[in-house]
């Protein structure tokens, strides 16, 4: 069984589109949503549907995912973001790989159609095939027995996904699935597409130089 888990805070415009890509698809799953603290609709629309297990914790995605990954019974976890939908064969490729494959990730893209889009996406995309490191948008997945033996993700305000993933290509080769998940491409459109390139250019130098992480204003909830 895969166990999704998707951390939300306020997300009642972007998580009901996730969740309905979610059940289209054919696997065995459970779906755990931990919440931080919604106070727009988004629990009222959790309320609603039965086949969802949910949570309710202190706000931080690190904190809400291992929260979410404590309750999971199934032998992979997978991590989505409220606003990122999976590609149709996402759970049937994820139940298909080898005992040898402990963790990994999808390819990635946005939803929006414009050059520098395209161009953030093509990167990101480079820089995990050479790195083997993946974000959280890229819907990770690592098997639950690795997951408790590292000791879940750690408890930062940002780059907690970057950090795990670091964690993970030290102890295992993360697998890159062909596949692509779509992230809502509000934030980057929002804050502008080339300012926020250069942010996420920024951000990943500072942390490669283990310097304080700038631009903090990026990972700022996007509703």
């Amino acid at each position: 069984m895969i166990s999704v888990i998707i951390p939300v805070l306020n997300e009642e415009k972007a998580l009901p589109a996730t969740l309905q890509r979610l059940f289209a698809l054919d696997g065995d799953i459970e779906v755990i949503v931990a919440d931080g603290g919604s106070r727009d609709n988004t629990l009222q629309l959790l309320e609603q549907d039965p086949r969802i297990q949910l949570h309710h914790g202190d706000a931080g995605r690190a904190r809400q995912m291992n929260s979410g990954a404590g309750k999971a019974r199934g032998e992979w976890l997978l991590f989505l973001h409220a606003d990122t939908l999976l590609p149709d064969q996402a759970l049937a490729d994820l139940q298909a790989l080898p005992d040898s494959v402990q963790a990994g990730g999808f390819r990635h893209r946005f939803s929006g159609n414009s050059i520098g889009l395209g161009l953030v996406s093509w990167l990101h995309n480079f820089r995990c095939r050479c790195t083997r490191v993946f974000y959280g948008d890229q819907a990770m997945f690592i098997r639950r027995a690795l997951f408790t033996q590292l000791g879940g993700f750690p408890d930062e305000p940002v780059l907690e996904d970057l950090i795990f993933s670091e964690r993970i290509a030290r102890v295992t080769t993360p697998h890159t699935m062909d596949s692509y998940v779509v992230t809502d491409s509000r934030k980057f459109e929002q804050a502008g597409v080339w300012l926020s390139l250069w942010r996420v250019i920024l951000i990943l130098l500072s942390h490669e130089l283990k310097l304080p992480t700038p631009a903090r204003k990026f990972f700022a909830s996007v509703r």
